[in-house]
């Protein structure tokens, strides 16, 4: 019905078109100016807090594996966008005002940790202990048998798992714009208020989402290959 409604006239046709033509540089521009560095920034930060996270669950000392337990069990069981909604629009309530995008930044980065240092932890925990005992039989510490034999094997095992994570994550920063964040989404809310055309405007700004995903899969594609050979 809709199909036949913009064929049959015309002049709807030739509107749809214009539409689309003149929202493709704002969504575009939104995808490179923000959507895209969200991701990257957030997922690098939330990496590096993952790899803090894991290595506190399998610690020896209670007081981290504790903290670690309580920050993963808060993350994981709260919807991302009350997680947001809190950060951006209720921490001014005691005085601390963030930026927009440092809002969502803090926001995506403690998603990704948690979710993250599960992945690291059970590829950590999937090394056998032959590995551990071969680095304290030659010597190596704790963190130097950790950092020298044990994570450079879980990089590998995490890395599917790993290039999952990011690429929702890139889908997920479209919930930025709700602290008014202005990546992709929120560049078709924009463009919708002004013309309506609802339909047009998200579908277009979806298939920029899927073709995103798309090159990233194929990233991850070559980059598991490239590992398969260290694999004996």
């Amino acid at each position: 019905m809709y199909l036949n409604s913009i064929f049959a006239d015309p002049e709807r046709t030739a509107r749809l078109v214009d539409i689309a033509k003149t929202s493709l540089q704002p969504l575009l521009e939104g995808a490179v100016m923000n959507t895209i560095p969200l991701s990257i920034i957030s997922f690098i930060i939330g990496l590096i807090l993952a790899v803090l996270t894991a290595i506190a669950r399998i610690s020896q000392v209670k007081f981290f594996q504790i903290i670690a337990r309580i920050y993963v069990s808060a993350i994981r069981g709260t919807p991302l966008l009350v997680q947001l909604f809190i950060i951006f629009y209720g921490l001014p309530n005691i005085g601390l005002t963030i930026d927009p995008f440092i809002s969502a930044v803090i926001g995506f980065s403690l998603s990704v940790g948690a979710y993250a240092s599960e992945i690291i932890r059970a590829a950590i925990l999937s090394i056998p202990k032959g590995q551990w005992e071969a680095g304290y039989s030659i010597g190596m510490s704790y963190t130097q048998a950790l950092k020298r034999i044990i994570l450079p094997q879980a990089a590998r095992v995490s890395l599917p798992p790993l290039s999952n994570s990011f690429i929702s994550l890139v889908k997920d920063t479209s919930l930025a714009s709700v602290v008014l964040v202005t990546e992709m989404f929120r560049r078709a809310q924009e463009i919708t208020a002004a013309n309506y055309e609802f339909l047009l405007v998200y579908s277009e700004a979806a298939l920029i989402y899927w073709v995103i995903c798309f090159f990233l899969s194929v990233i991850q594609g070559f980059l598991e290959k490239r590992l398969e050979r260290y694999v004996s």
